[in-house]
This record gives C-alpha cells, structure tokens and sequence, in this order.
C-alpha cells in the first residue's frame, strides 16, 4: 500500500484523493450516529444478553449475520480450519472442538474501482464470569446503569462491534456509500488461540486497512506483545497421610515450578529492548499469569498430579517458536539443579492458545494520520489521539505479521474486563462510533449515494 500524506480541509475536513470530507460531511455523518445511538445501545444489550462463552458463540454469530443480511451485506460463514493448525504459521495450537461456531463476514462492494479497502474487526467469544454472585448484576444481564451498560463481552468487546455495524449505518443513513470494498468482521477464539483471524485470512479476506474496536479507552495502540499460552503438568509420589515422609506432594512441586516461573519473568522483563521505546513506561509487559490450577486426587494423600494454566507475553519482533523454546529450557533446567524440583519427573508442558508474535505500528502512517482526525472530530473538544502499549495478546498481531496489513486498534472506554462488573461506558461508544464512521469515510472515500443525488 502506498502511503499518502493527510492534509487538512481548509474548512476543517479531511482532504482524500481530491474528495475531502467537508464541514458538511461530517455533521452529517455525526447527526446519523447520534440519531441512531438508541438503536445501537438495543443492539449491544441483546448482544450482551446472549452468551457467547467459547464454544457457545453459534446464537451471538446468528443475531450478527442476520442484521448484516437484513442491511444488505453477501454474508458469508465458515468454521475454522483445524488441519491448518501446525501447517499455518498464522493458527495457534489447540485441542478444542469448535462444533457449531463460526466466523462471520459481511462484505459490500464497489461496482468500481477507487477508494481503498476496510476491513472493521471485533470477536464475539467472551471469557467465563466466575462467580455469578460477586456480580452487581446478573453478569448477562445487560443492565444499564447511568453511563454504564453492564455485563460479560460488554467492553470486550461487543460494543466495539456495534461501534462498527453502526458507523457503517451511520455512512447510509447520512445519504453516502463508501468508495472503497468493506468487510465486516465478526470473529471467534481471539480469547484463545487467535484462530478467527487467522481463519479470515485463510479464506482469503485482505484490505488495505483493518481497524478493530477493541476497548482501549479511546486511544490507540501502538504495539502489543508476543504471547504464548501454556499447560504444565507436574507429578509427585502419592503417599497416605501415616507415610507422609515417603511421599512428595504434586502441588507443592507446582508452586515451586510457579515461583521459578516468577524468575523467569523477571529476566525477560529485563530484556526490555532500547530500540521499542513504547515499552518503556510499560511496569510489566511480560505479565505472566497462571490463570487455573487443578491438582491432587483425594484431600487425605499427598497428591500425585497438578496441572497449571497460564500465559506469558514476550516482545515484538522474536519469533514465538524462539520464545517457546527458551521457557522449556528454562524449565528443564530448573528441573535439574533447584533441590526442590530435583529428582521429580520433567515437566510436561503443553502449548493450549495463542503462540503468535507481538507488533509494532510504525508512526506516522495515513490511516493513523485519519483515525487522529476522526477521534478529534469526533467530540467538541478535539482530544489529541494518544498511543500507548497493550501487553496482551491482540488478533491484530495475525493481520499485521501474516497478512501484511495496517491494522489499528481502538475502542471504547471499559472496566474490569475479564474480571467482575465488567462494564462499558456508553457516552465514549458513541465517540468512537463516530469516529470510526468518519475515519471510514476518509479511508475509503464517499460519495453521495444513487437516491440521494
């Protein structure tokens, strides 16, 4: 892609191949965001209302395909690909059926050519919700609270698929259509392995740019970490309690193995590289988090097997496989010279998710050049677009190293995503709605449509 330079509208649009978004443009475009806002927060509420755990993601992805059919997109749907695991570099490792899931993508065309393509992202599989009576409300529920709609997926991340759906609709409603091809990206396993995306481009789905509405507190992302998800199973000798001596106890060993995880964490925190300044205000992008932990075979021996989940993030630009590698040395060697690991069976570590690498987004690019202009259009106040670092696994990591593409990440205001009394804040979904209608608009490039001009 060739990388144009923004130049400003005298009159305060944004200026596009000759074909500048003008001060009417995007009042426009805003007036049809906000007229339809009602709408959209309905939306979001029977999204939230229907669960999407993984695995279970079928009803959510039918509610999806049926309002981009009714809006006039050539839907399409397809399961991931497991025989592409292993062979792909794009696909991650599992061992979970997805029997009834599928991606979906809504696309509409240009019957020529000009404006460049978009592709606007969101997954639709949300983390489980723990206990249901730590909740404020009913974690499903999708209960609104002031400036507040609560709920399990409501920050992350179906608002930021509603955000897209009704920029979109924002774009027809103002009497425009867009220049430029669109795909409208409703994906599964982001939670997990990144499969989804990986998954779309397989099925050949490219754009010049992909912008997914992830909850970032309106900002942007400017580099996400490497993340590798792992199992660990750790065997002891099973004793009864009146031999206790004779015994060793599998949990213990796991939280010894836990705490020499901690070490290595450490290290690879300390390798933070000079040449990624964006790290550098980042207290840990490491993060490693032990997420599950099941153990022992009965509360009075001393237990023979513990199995522990976790994640660990690394830096962009090394190779996943590498990283992958250096903790099961790593552990290996911990294995044979800690004395409280020494002499127990090696570990057997498994690889359960994402093993992909971290990206960074070059500064200075058109498309975030517009997304700027856009999220400053988007309120009376004209807030600067600031970056920052999200240590975390992101599927824009899949179409920026597999695919190639310039991929932007940005969303809505959320909290205590993955956590309890998640919670999106309705007055930054319509900003950001508005803002991802108008940096469409600028992309792709606009025109009026047939039966308004």
């Amino acid at each position: 892609m060739n990388e144009r330079s923004s130049v400003p509208h005298p009159a305060g649009g944004i200026a596009l191949d000759n074909s500048p978004l003008t001060p009417s443009d995007i009042d426009q475009i805003i007036k049809a965001v906000e007229g339809r806002f009602n709408e959209q927060v309905e939306f979001l509420a029977q999204l939230v209302r229907t669960p999407s755990l993984r695995g279970m993601e079928a009803g959510v992805q039918r509610i999806v395909s049926d309002a981009l059919q009714k809006r006039g997109y050539d839907v399409q749907r397809f399961a991931i690909d497991s025989d592409r695991i292993g062979k792909d570099p794009a696909f991650s490792p599992t061992s979970f059926a997805l029997k009834n899931s599928t991606v979906v993508v809504g696309l509409k065309r240009t019957p020529r050519e000009g404006g460049r393509s978009l592709a606007l992202n969101a997954h639709v599989d949300v983390v489980p919700i723990g206990t249901s009576g730590r909740w404020k409300y009913e974690p499903f529920s999708a209960t609104r609270d002031g400036d507040w709609l609560y709920g399990r997926g409501a920050g992350d991340m179906k608002a930021g698929l509603t955000a897209n759906l009704f920029a979109l609709d924002a774009l027809s409603a103002a009497g425009y259509k867009l220049k430029g091809p669109v795909q409208f990206q409703s994906v599964i396993e982001e939670e997990t392995t990144g499969n989804g995306a990986a998954m779309v481009l397989a099925e050949g789905f490219h754009a010049d740019a992909v912008l997914i509405s992830e909850p970032t507190n309106e900002k942007l992302v400017s580099a996400n970490t490497g993340v590798l998800k792992f199992a660990v199973t750790v065997r002891g000798v099973p004793a009864h309690p009146f031999e206790v001596a004779a015994g060793r106890s599998a949990i213990d060993i796991a939280i010894r193995t836990i705490e020499r995880l901690r070490q290595l964490e450490q290290e690879w925190i300390a390798e933070r590289p000079i040449s990624q300044p964006d790290f550098a205000g980042v207290d840990n992008p490491i993060a490693l988090t032990i997420g599950t932990i099941s153990g022992g075979e009965w509360l009075a021996s001393v237990p023979s097997e513990c199995r522990f989940e976790g994640r660990i993030g690394f830096y962009p630009g090394e190779v996943a496989e590498a990283r992958a590698s250096r903790f099961e040395r790593f552990l290996r060697q911990a294995f044979s010279s800690d004395p409280q690991l020494k002499g127990c069976p090696e570990p057997e570590i498994e690889w359960v998710g994402v093993k992909q690498g971290g990206y960074v987004l070059t500064p200075g690019g058109e498309a975030e050049a517009l997304l700027a202009r856009a999220h400053s259009l988007a309120e009376s106040s004209q807030r600067e677009l600031q970056r920052f670092v999200m240590p975390c696994y992101l599927d824009a990591a899949v179409f920026t190293l597999h695919g190639n593409m310039t991929s932007l990440v940005y969303g809505p205001v959320a909290e205590h995503i993955h956590a309890v009394d998640e919670r999106v804040s309705l007055s930054s979904l319509l900003r950001v709605t508005k803002a991802i209608a108008l940096f469409a608009a600028s992309w792709c490039g606009i025109e009026v449509a047939a039966e308004q001009a």
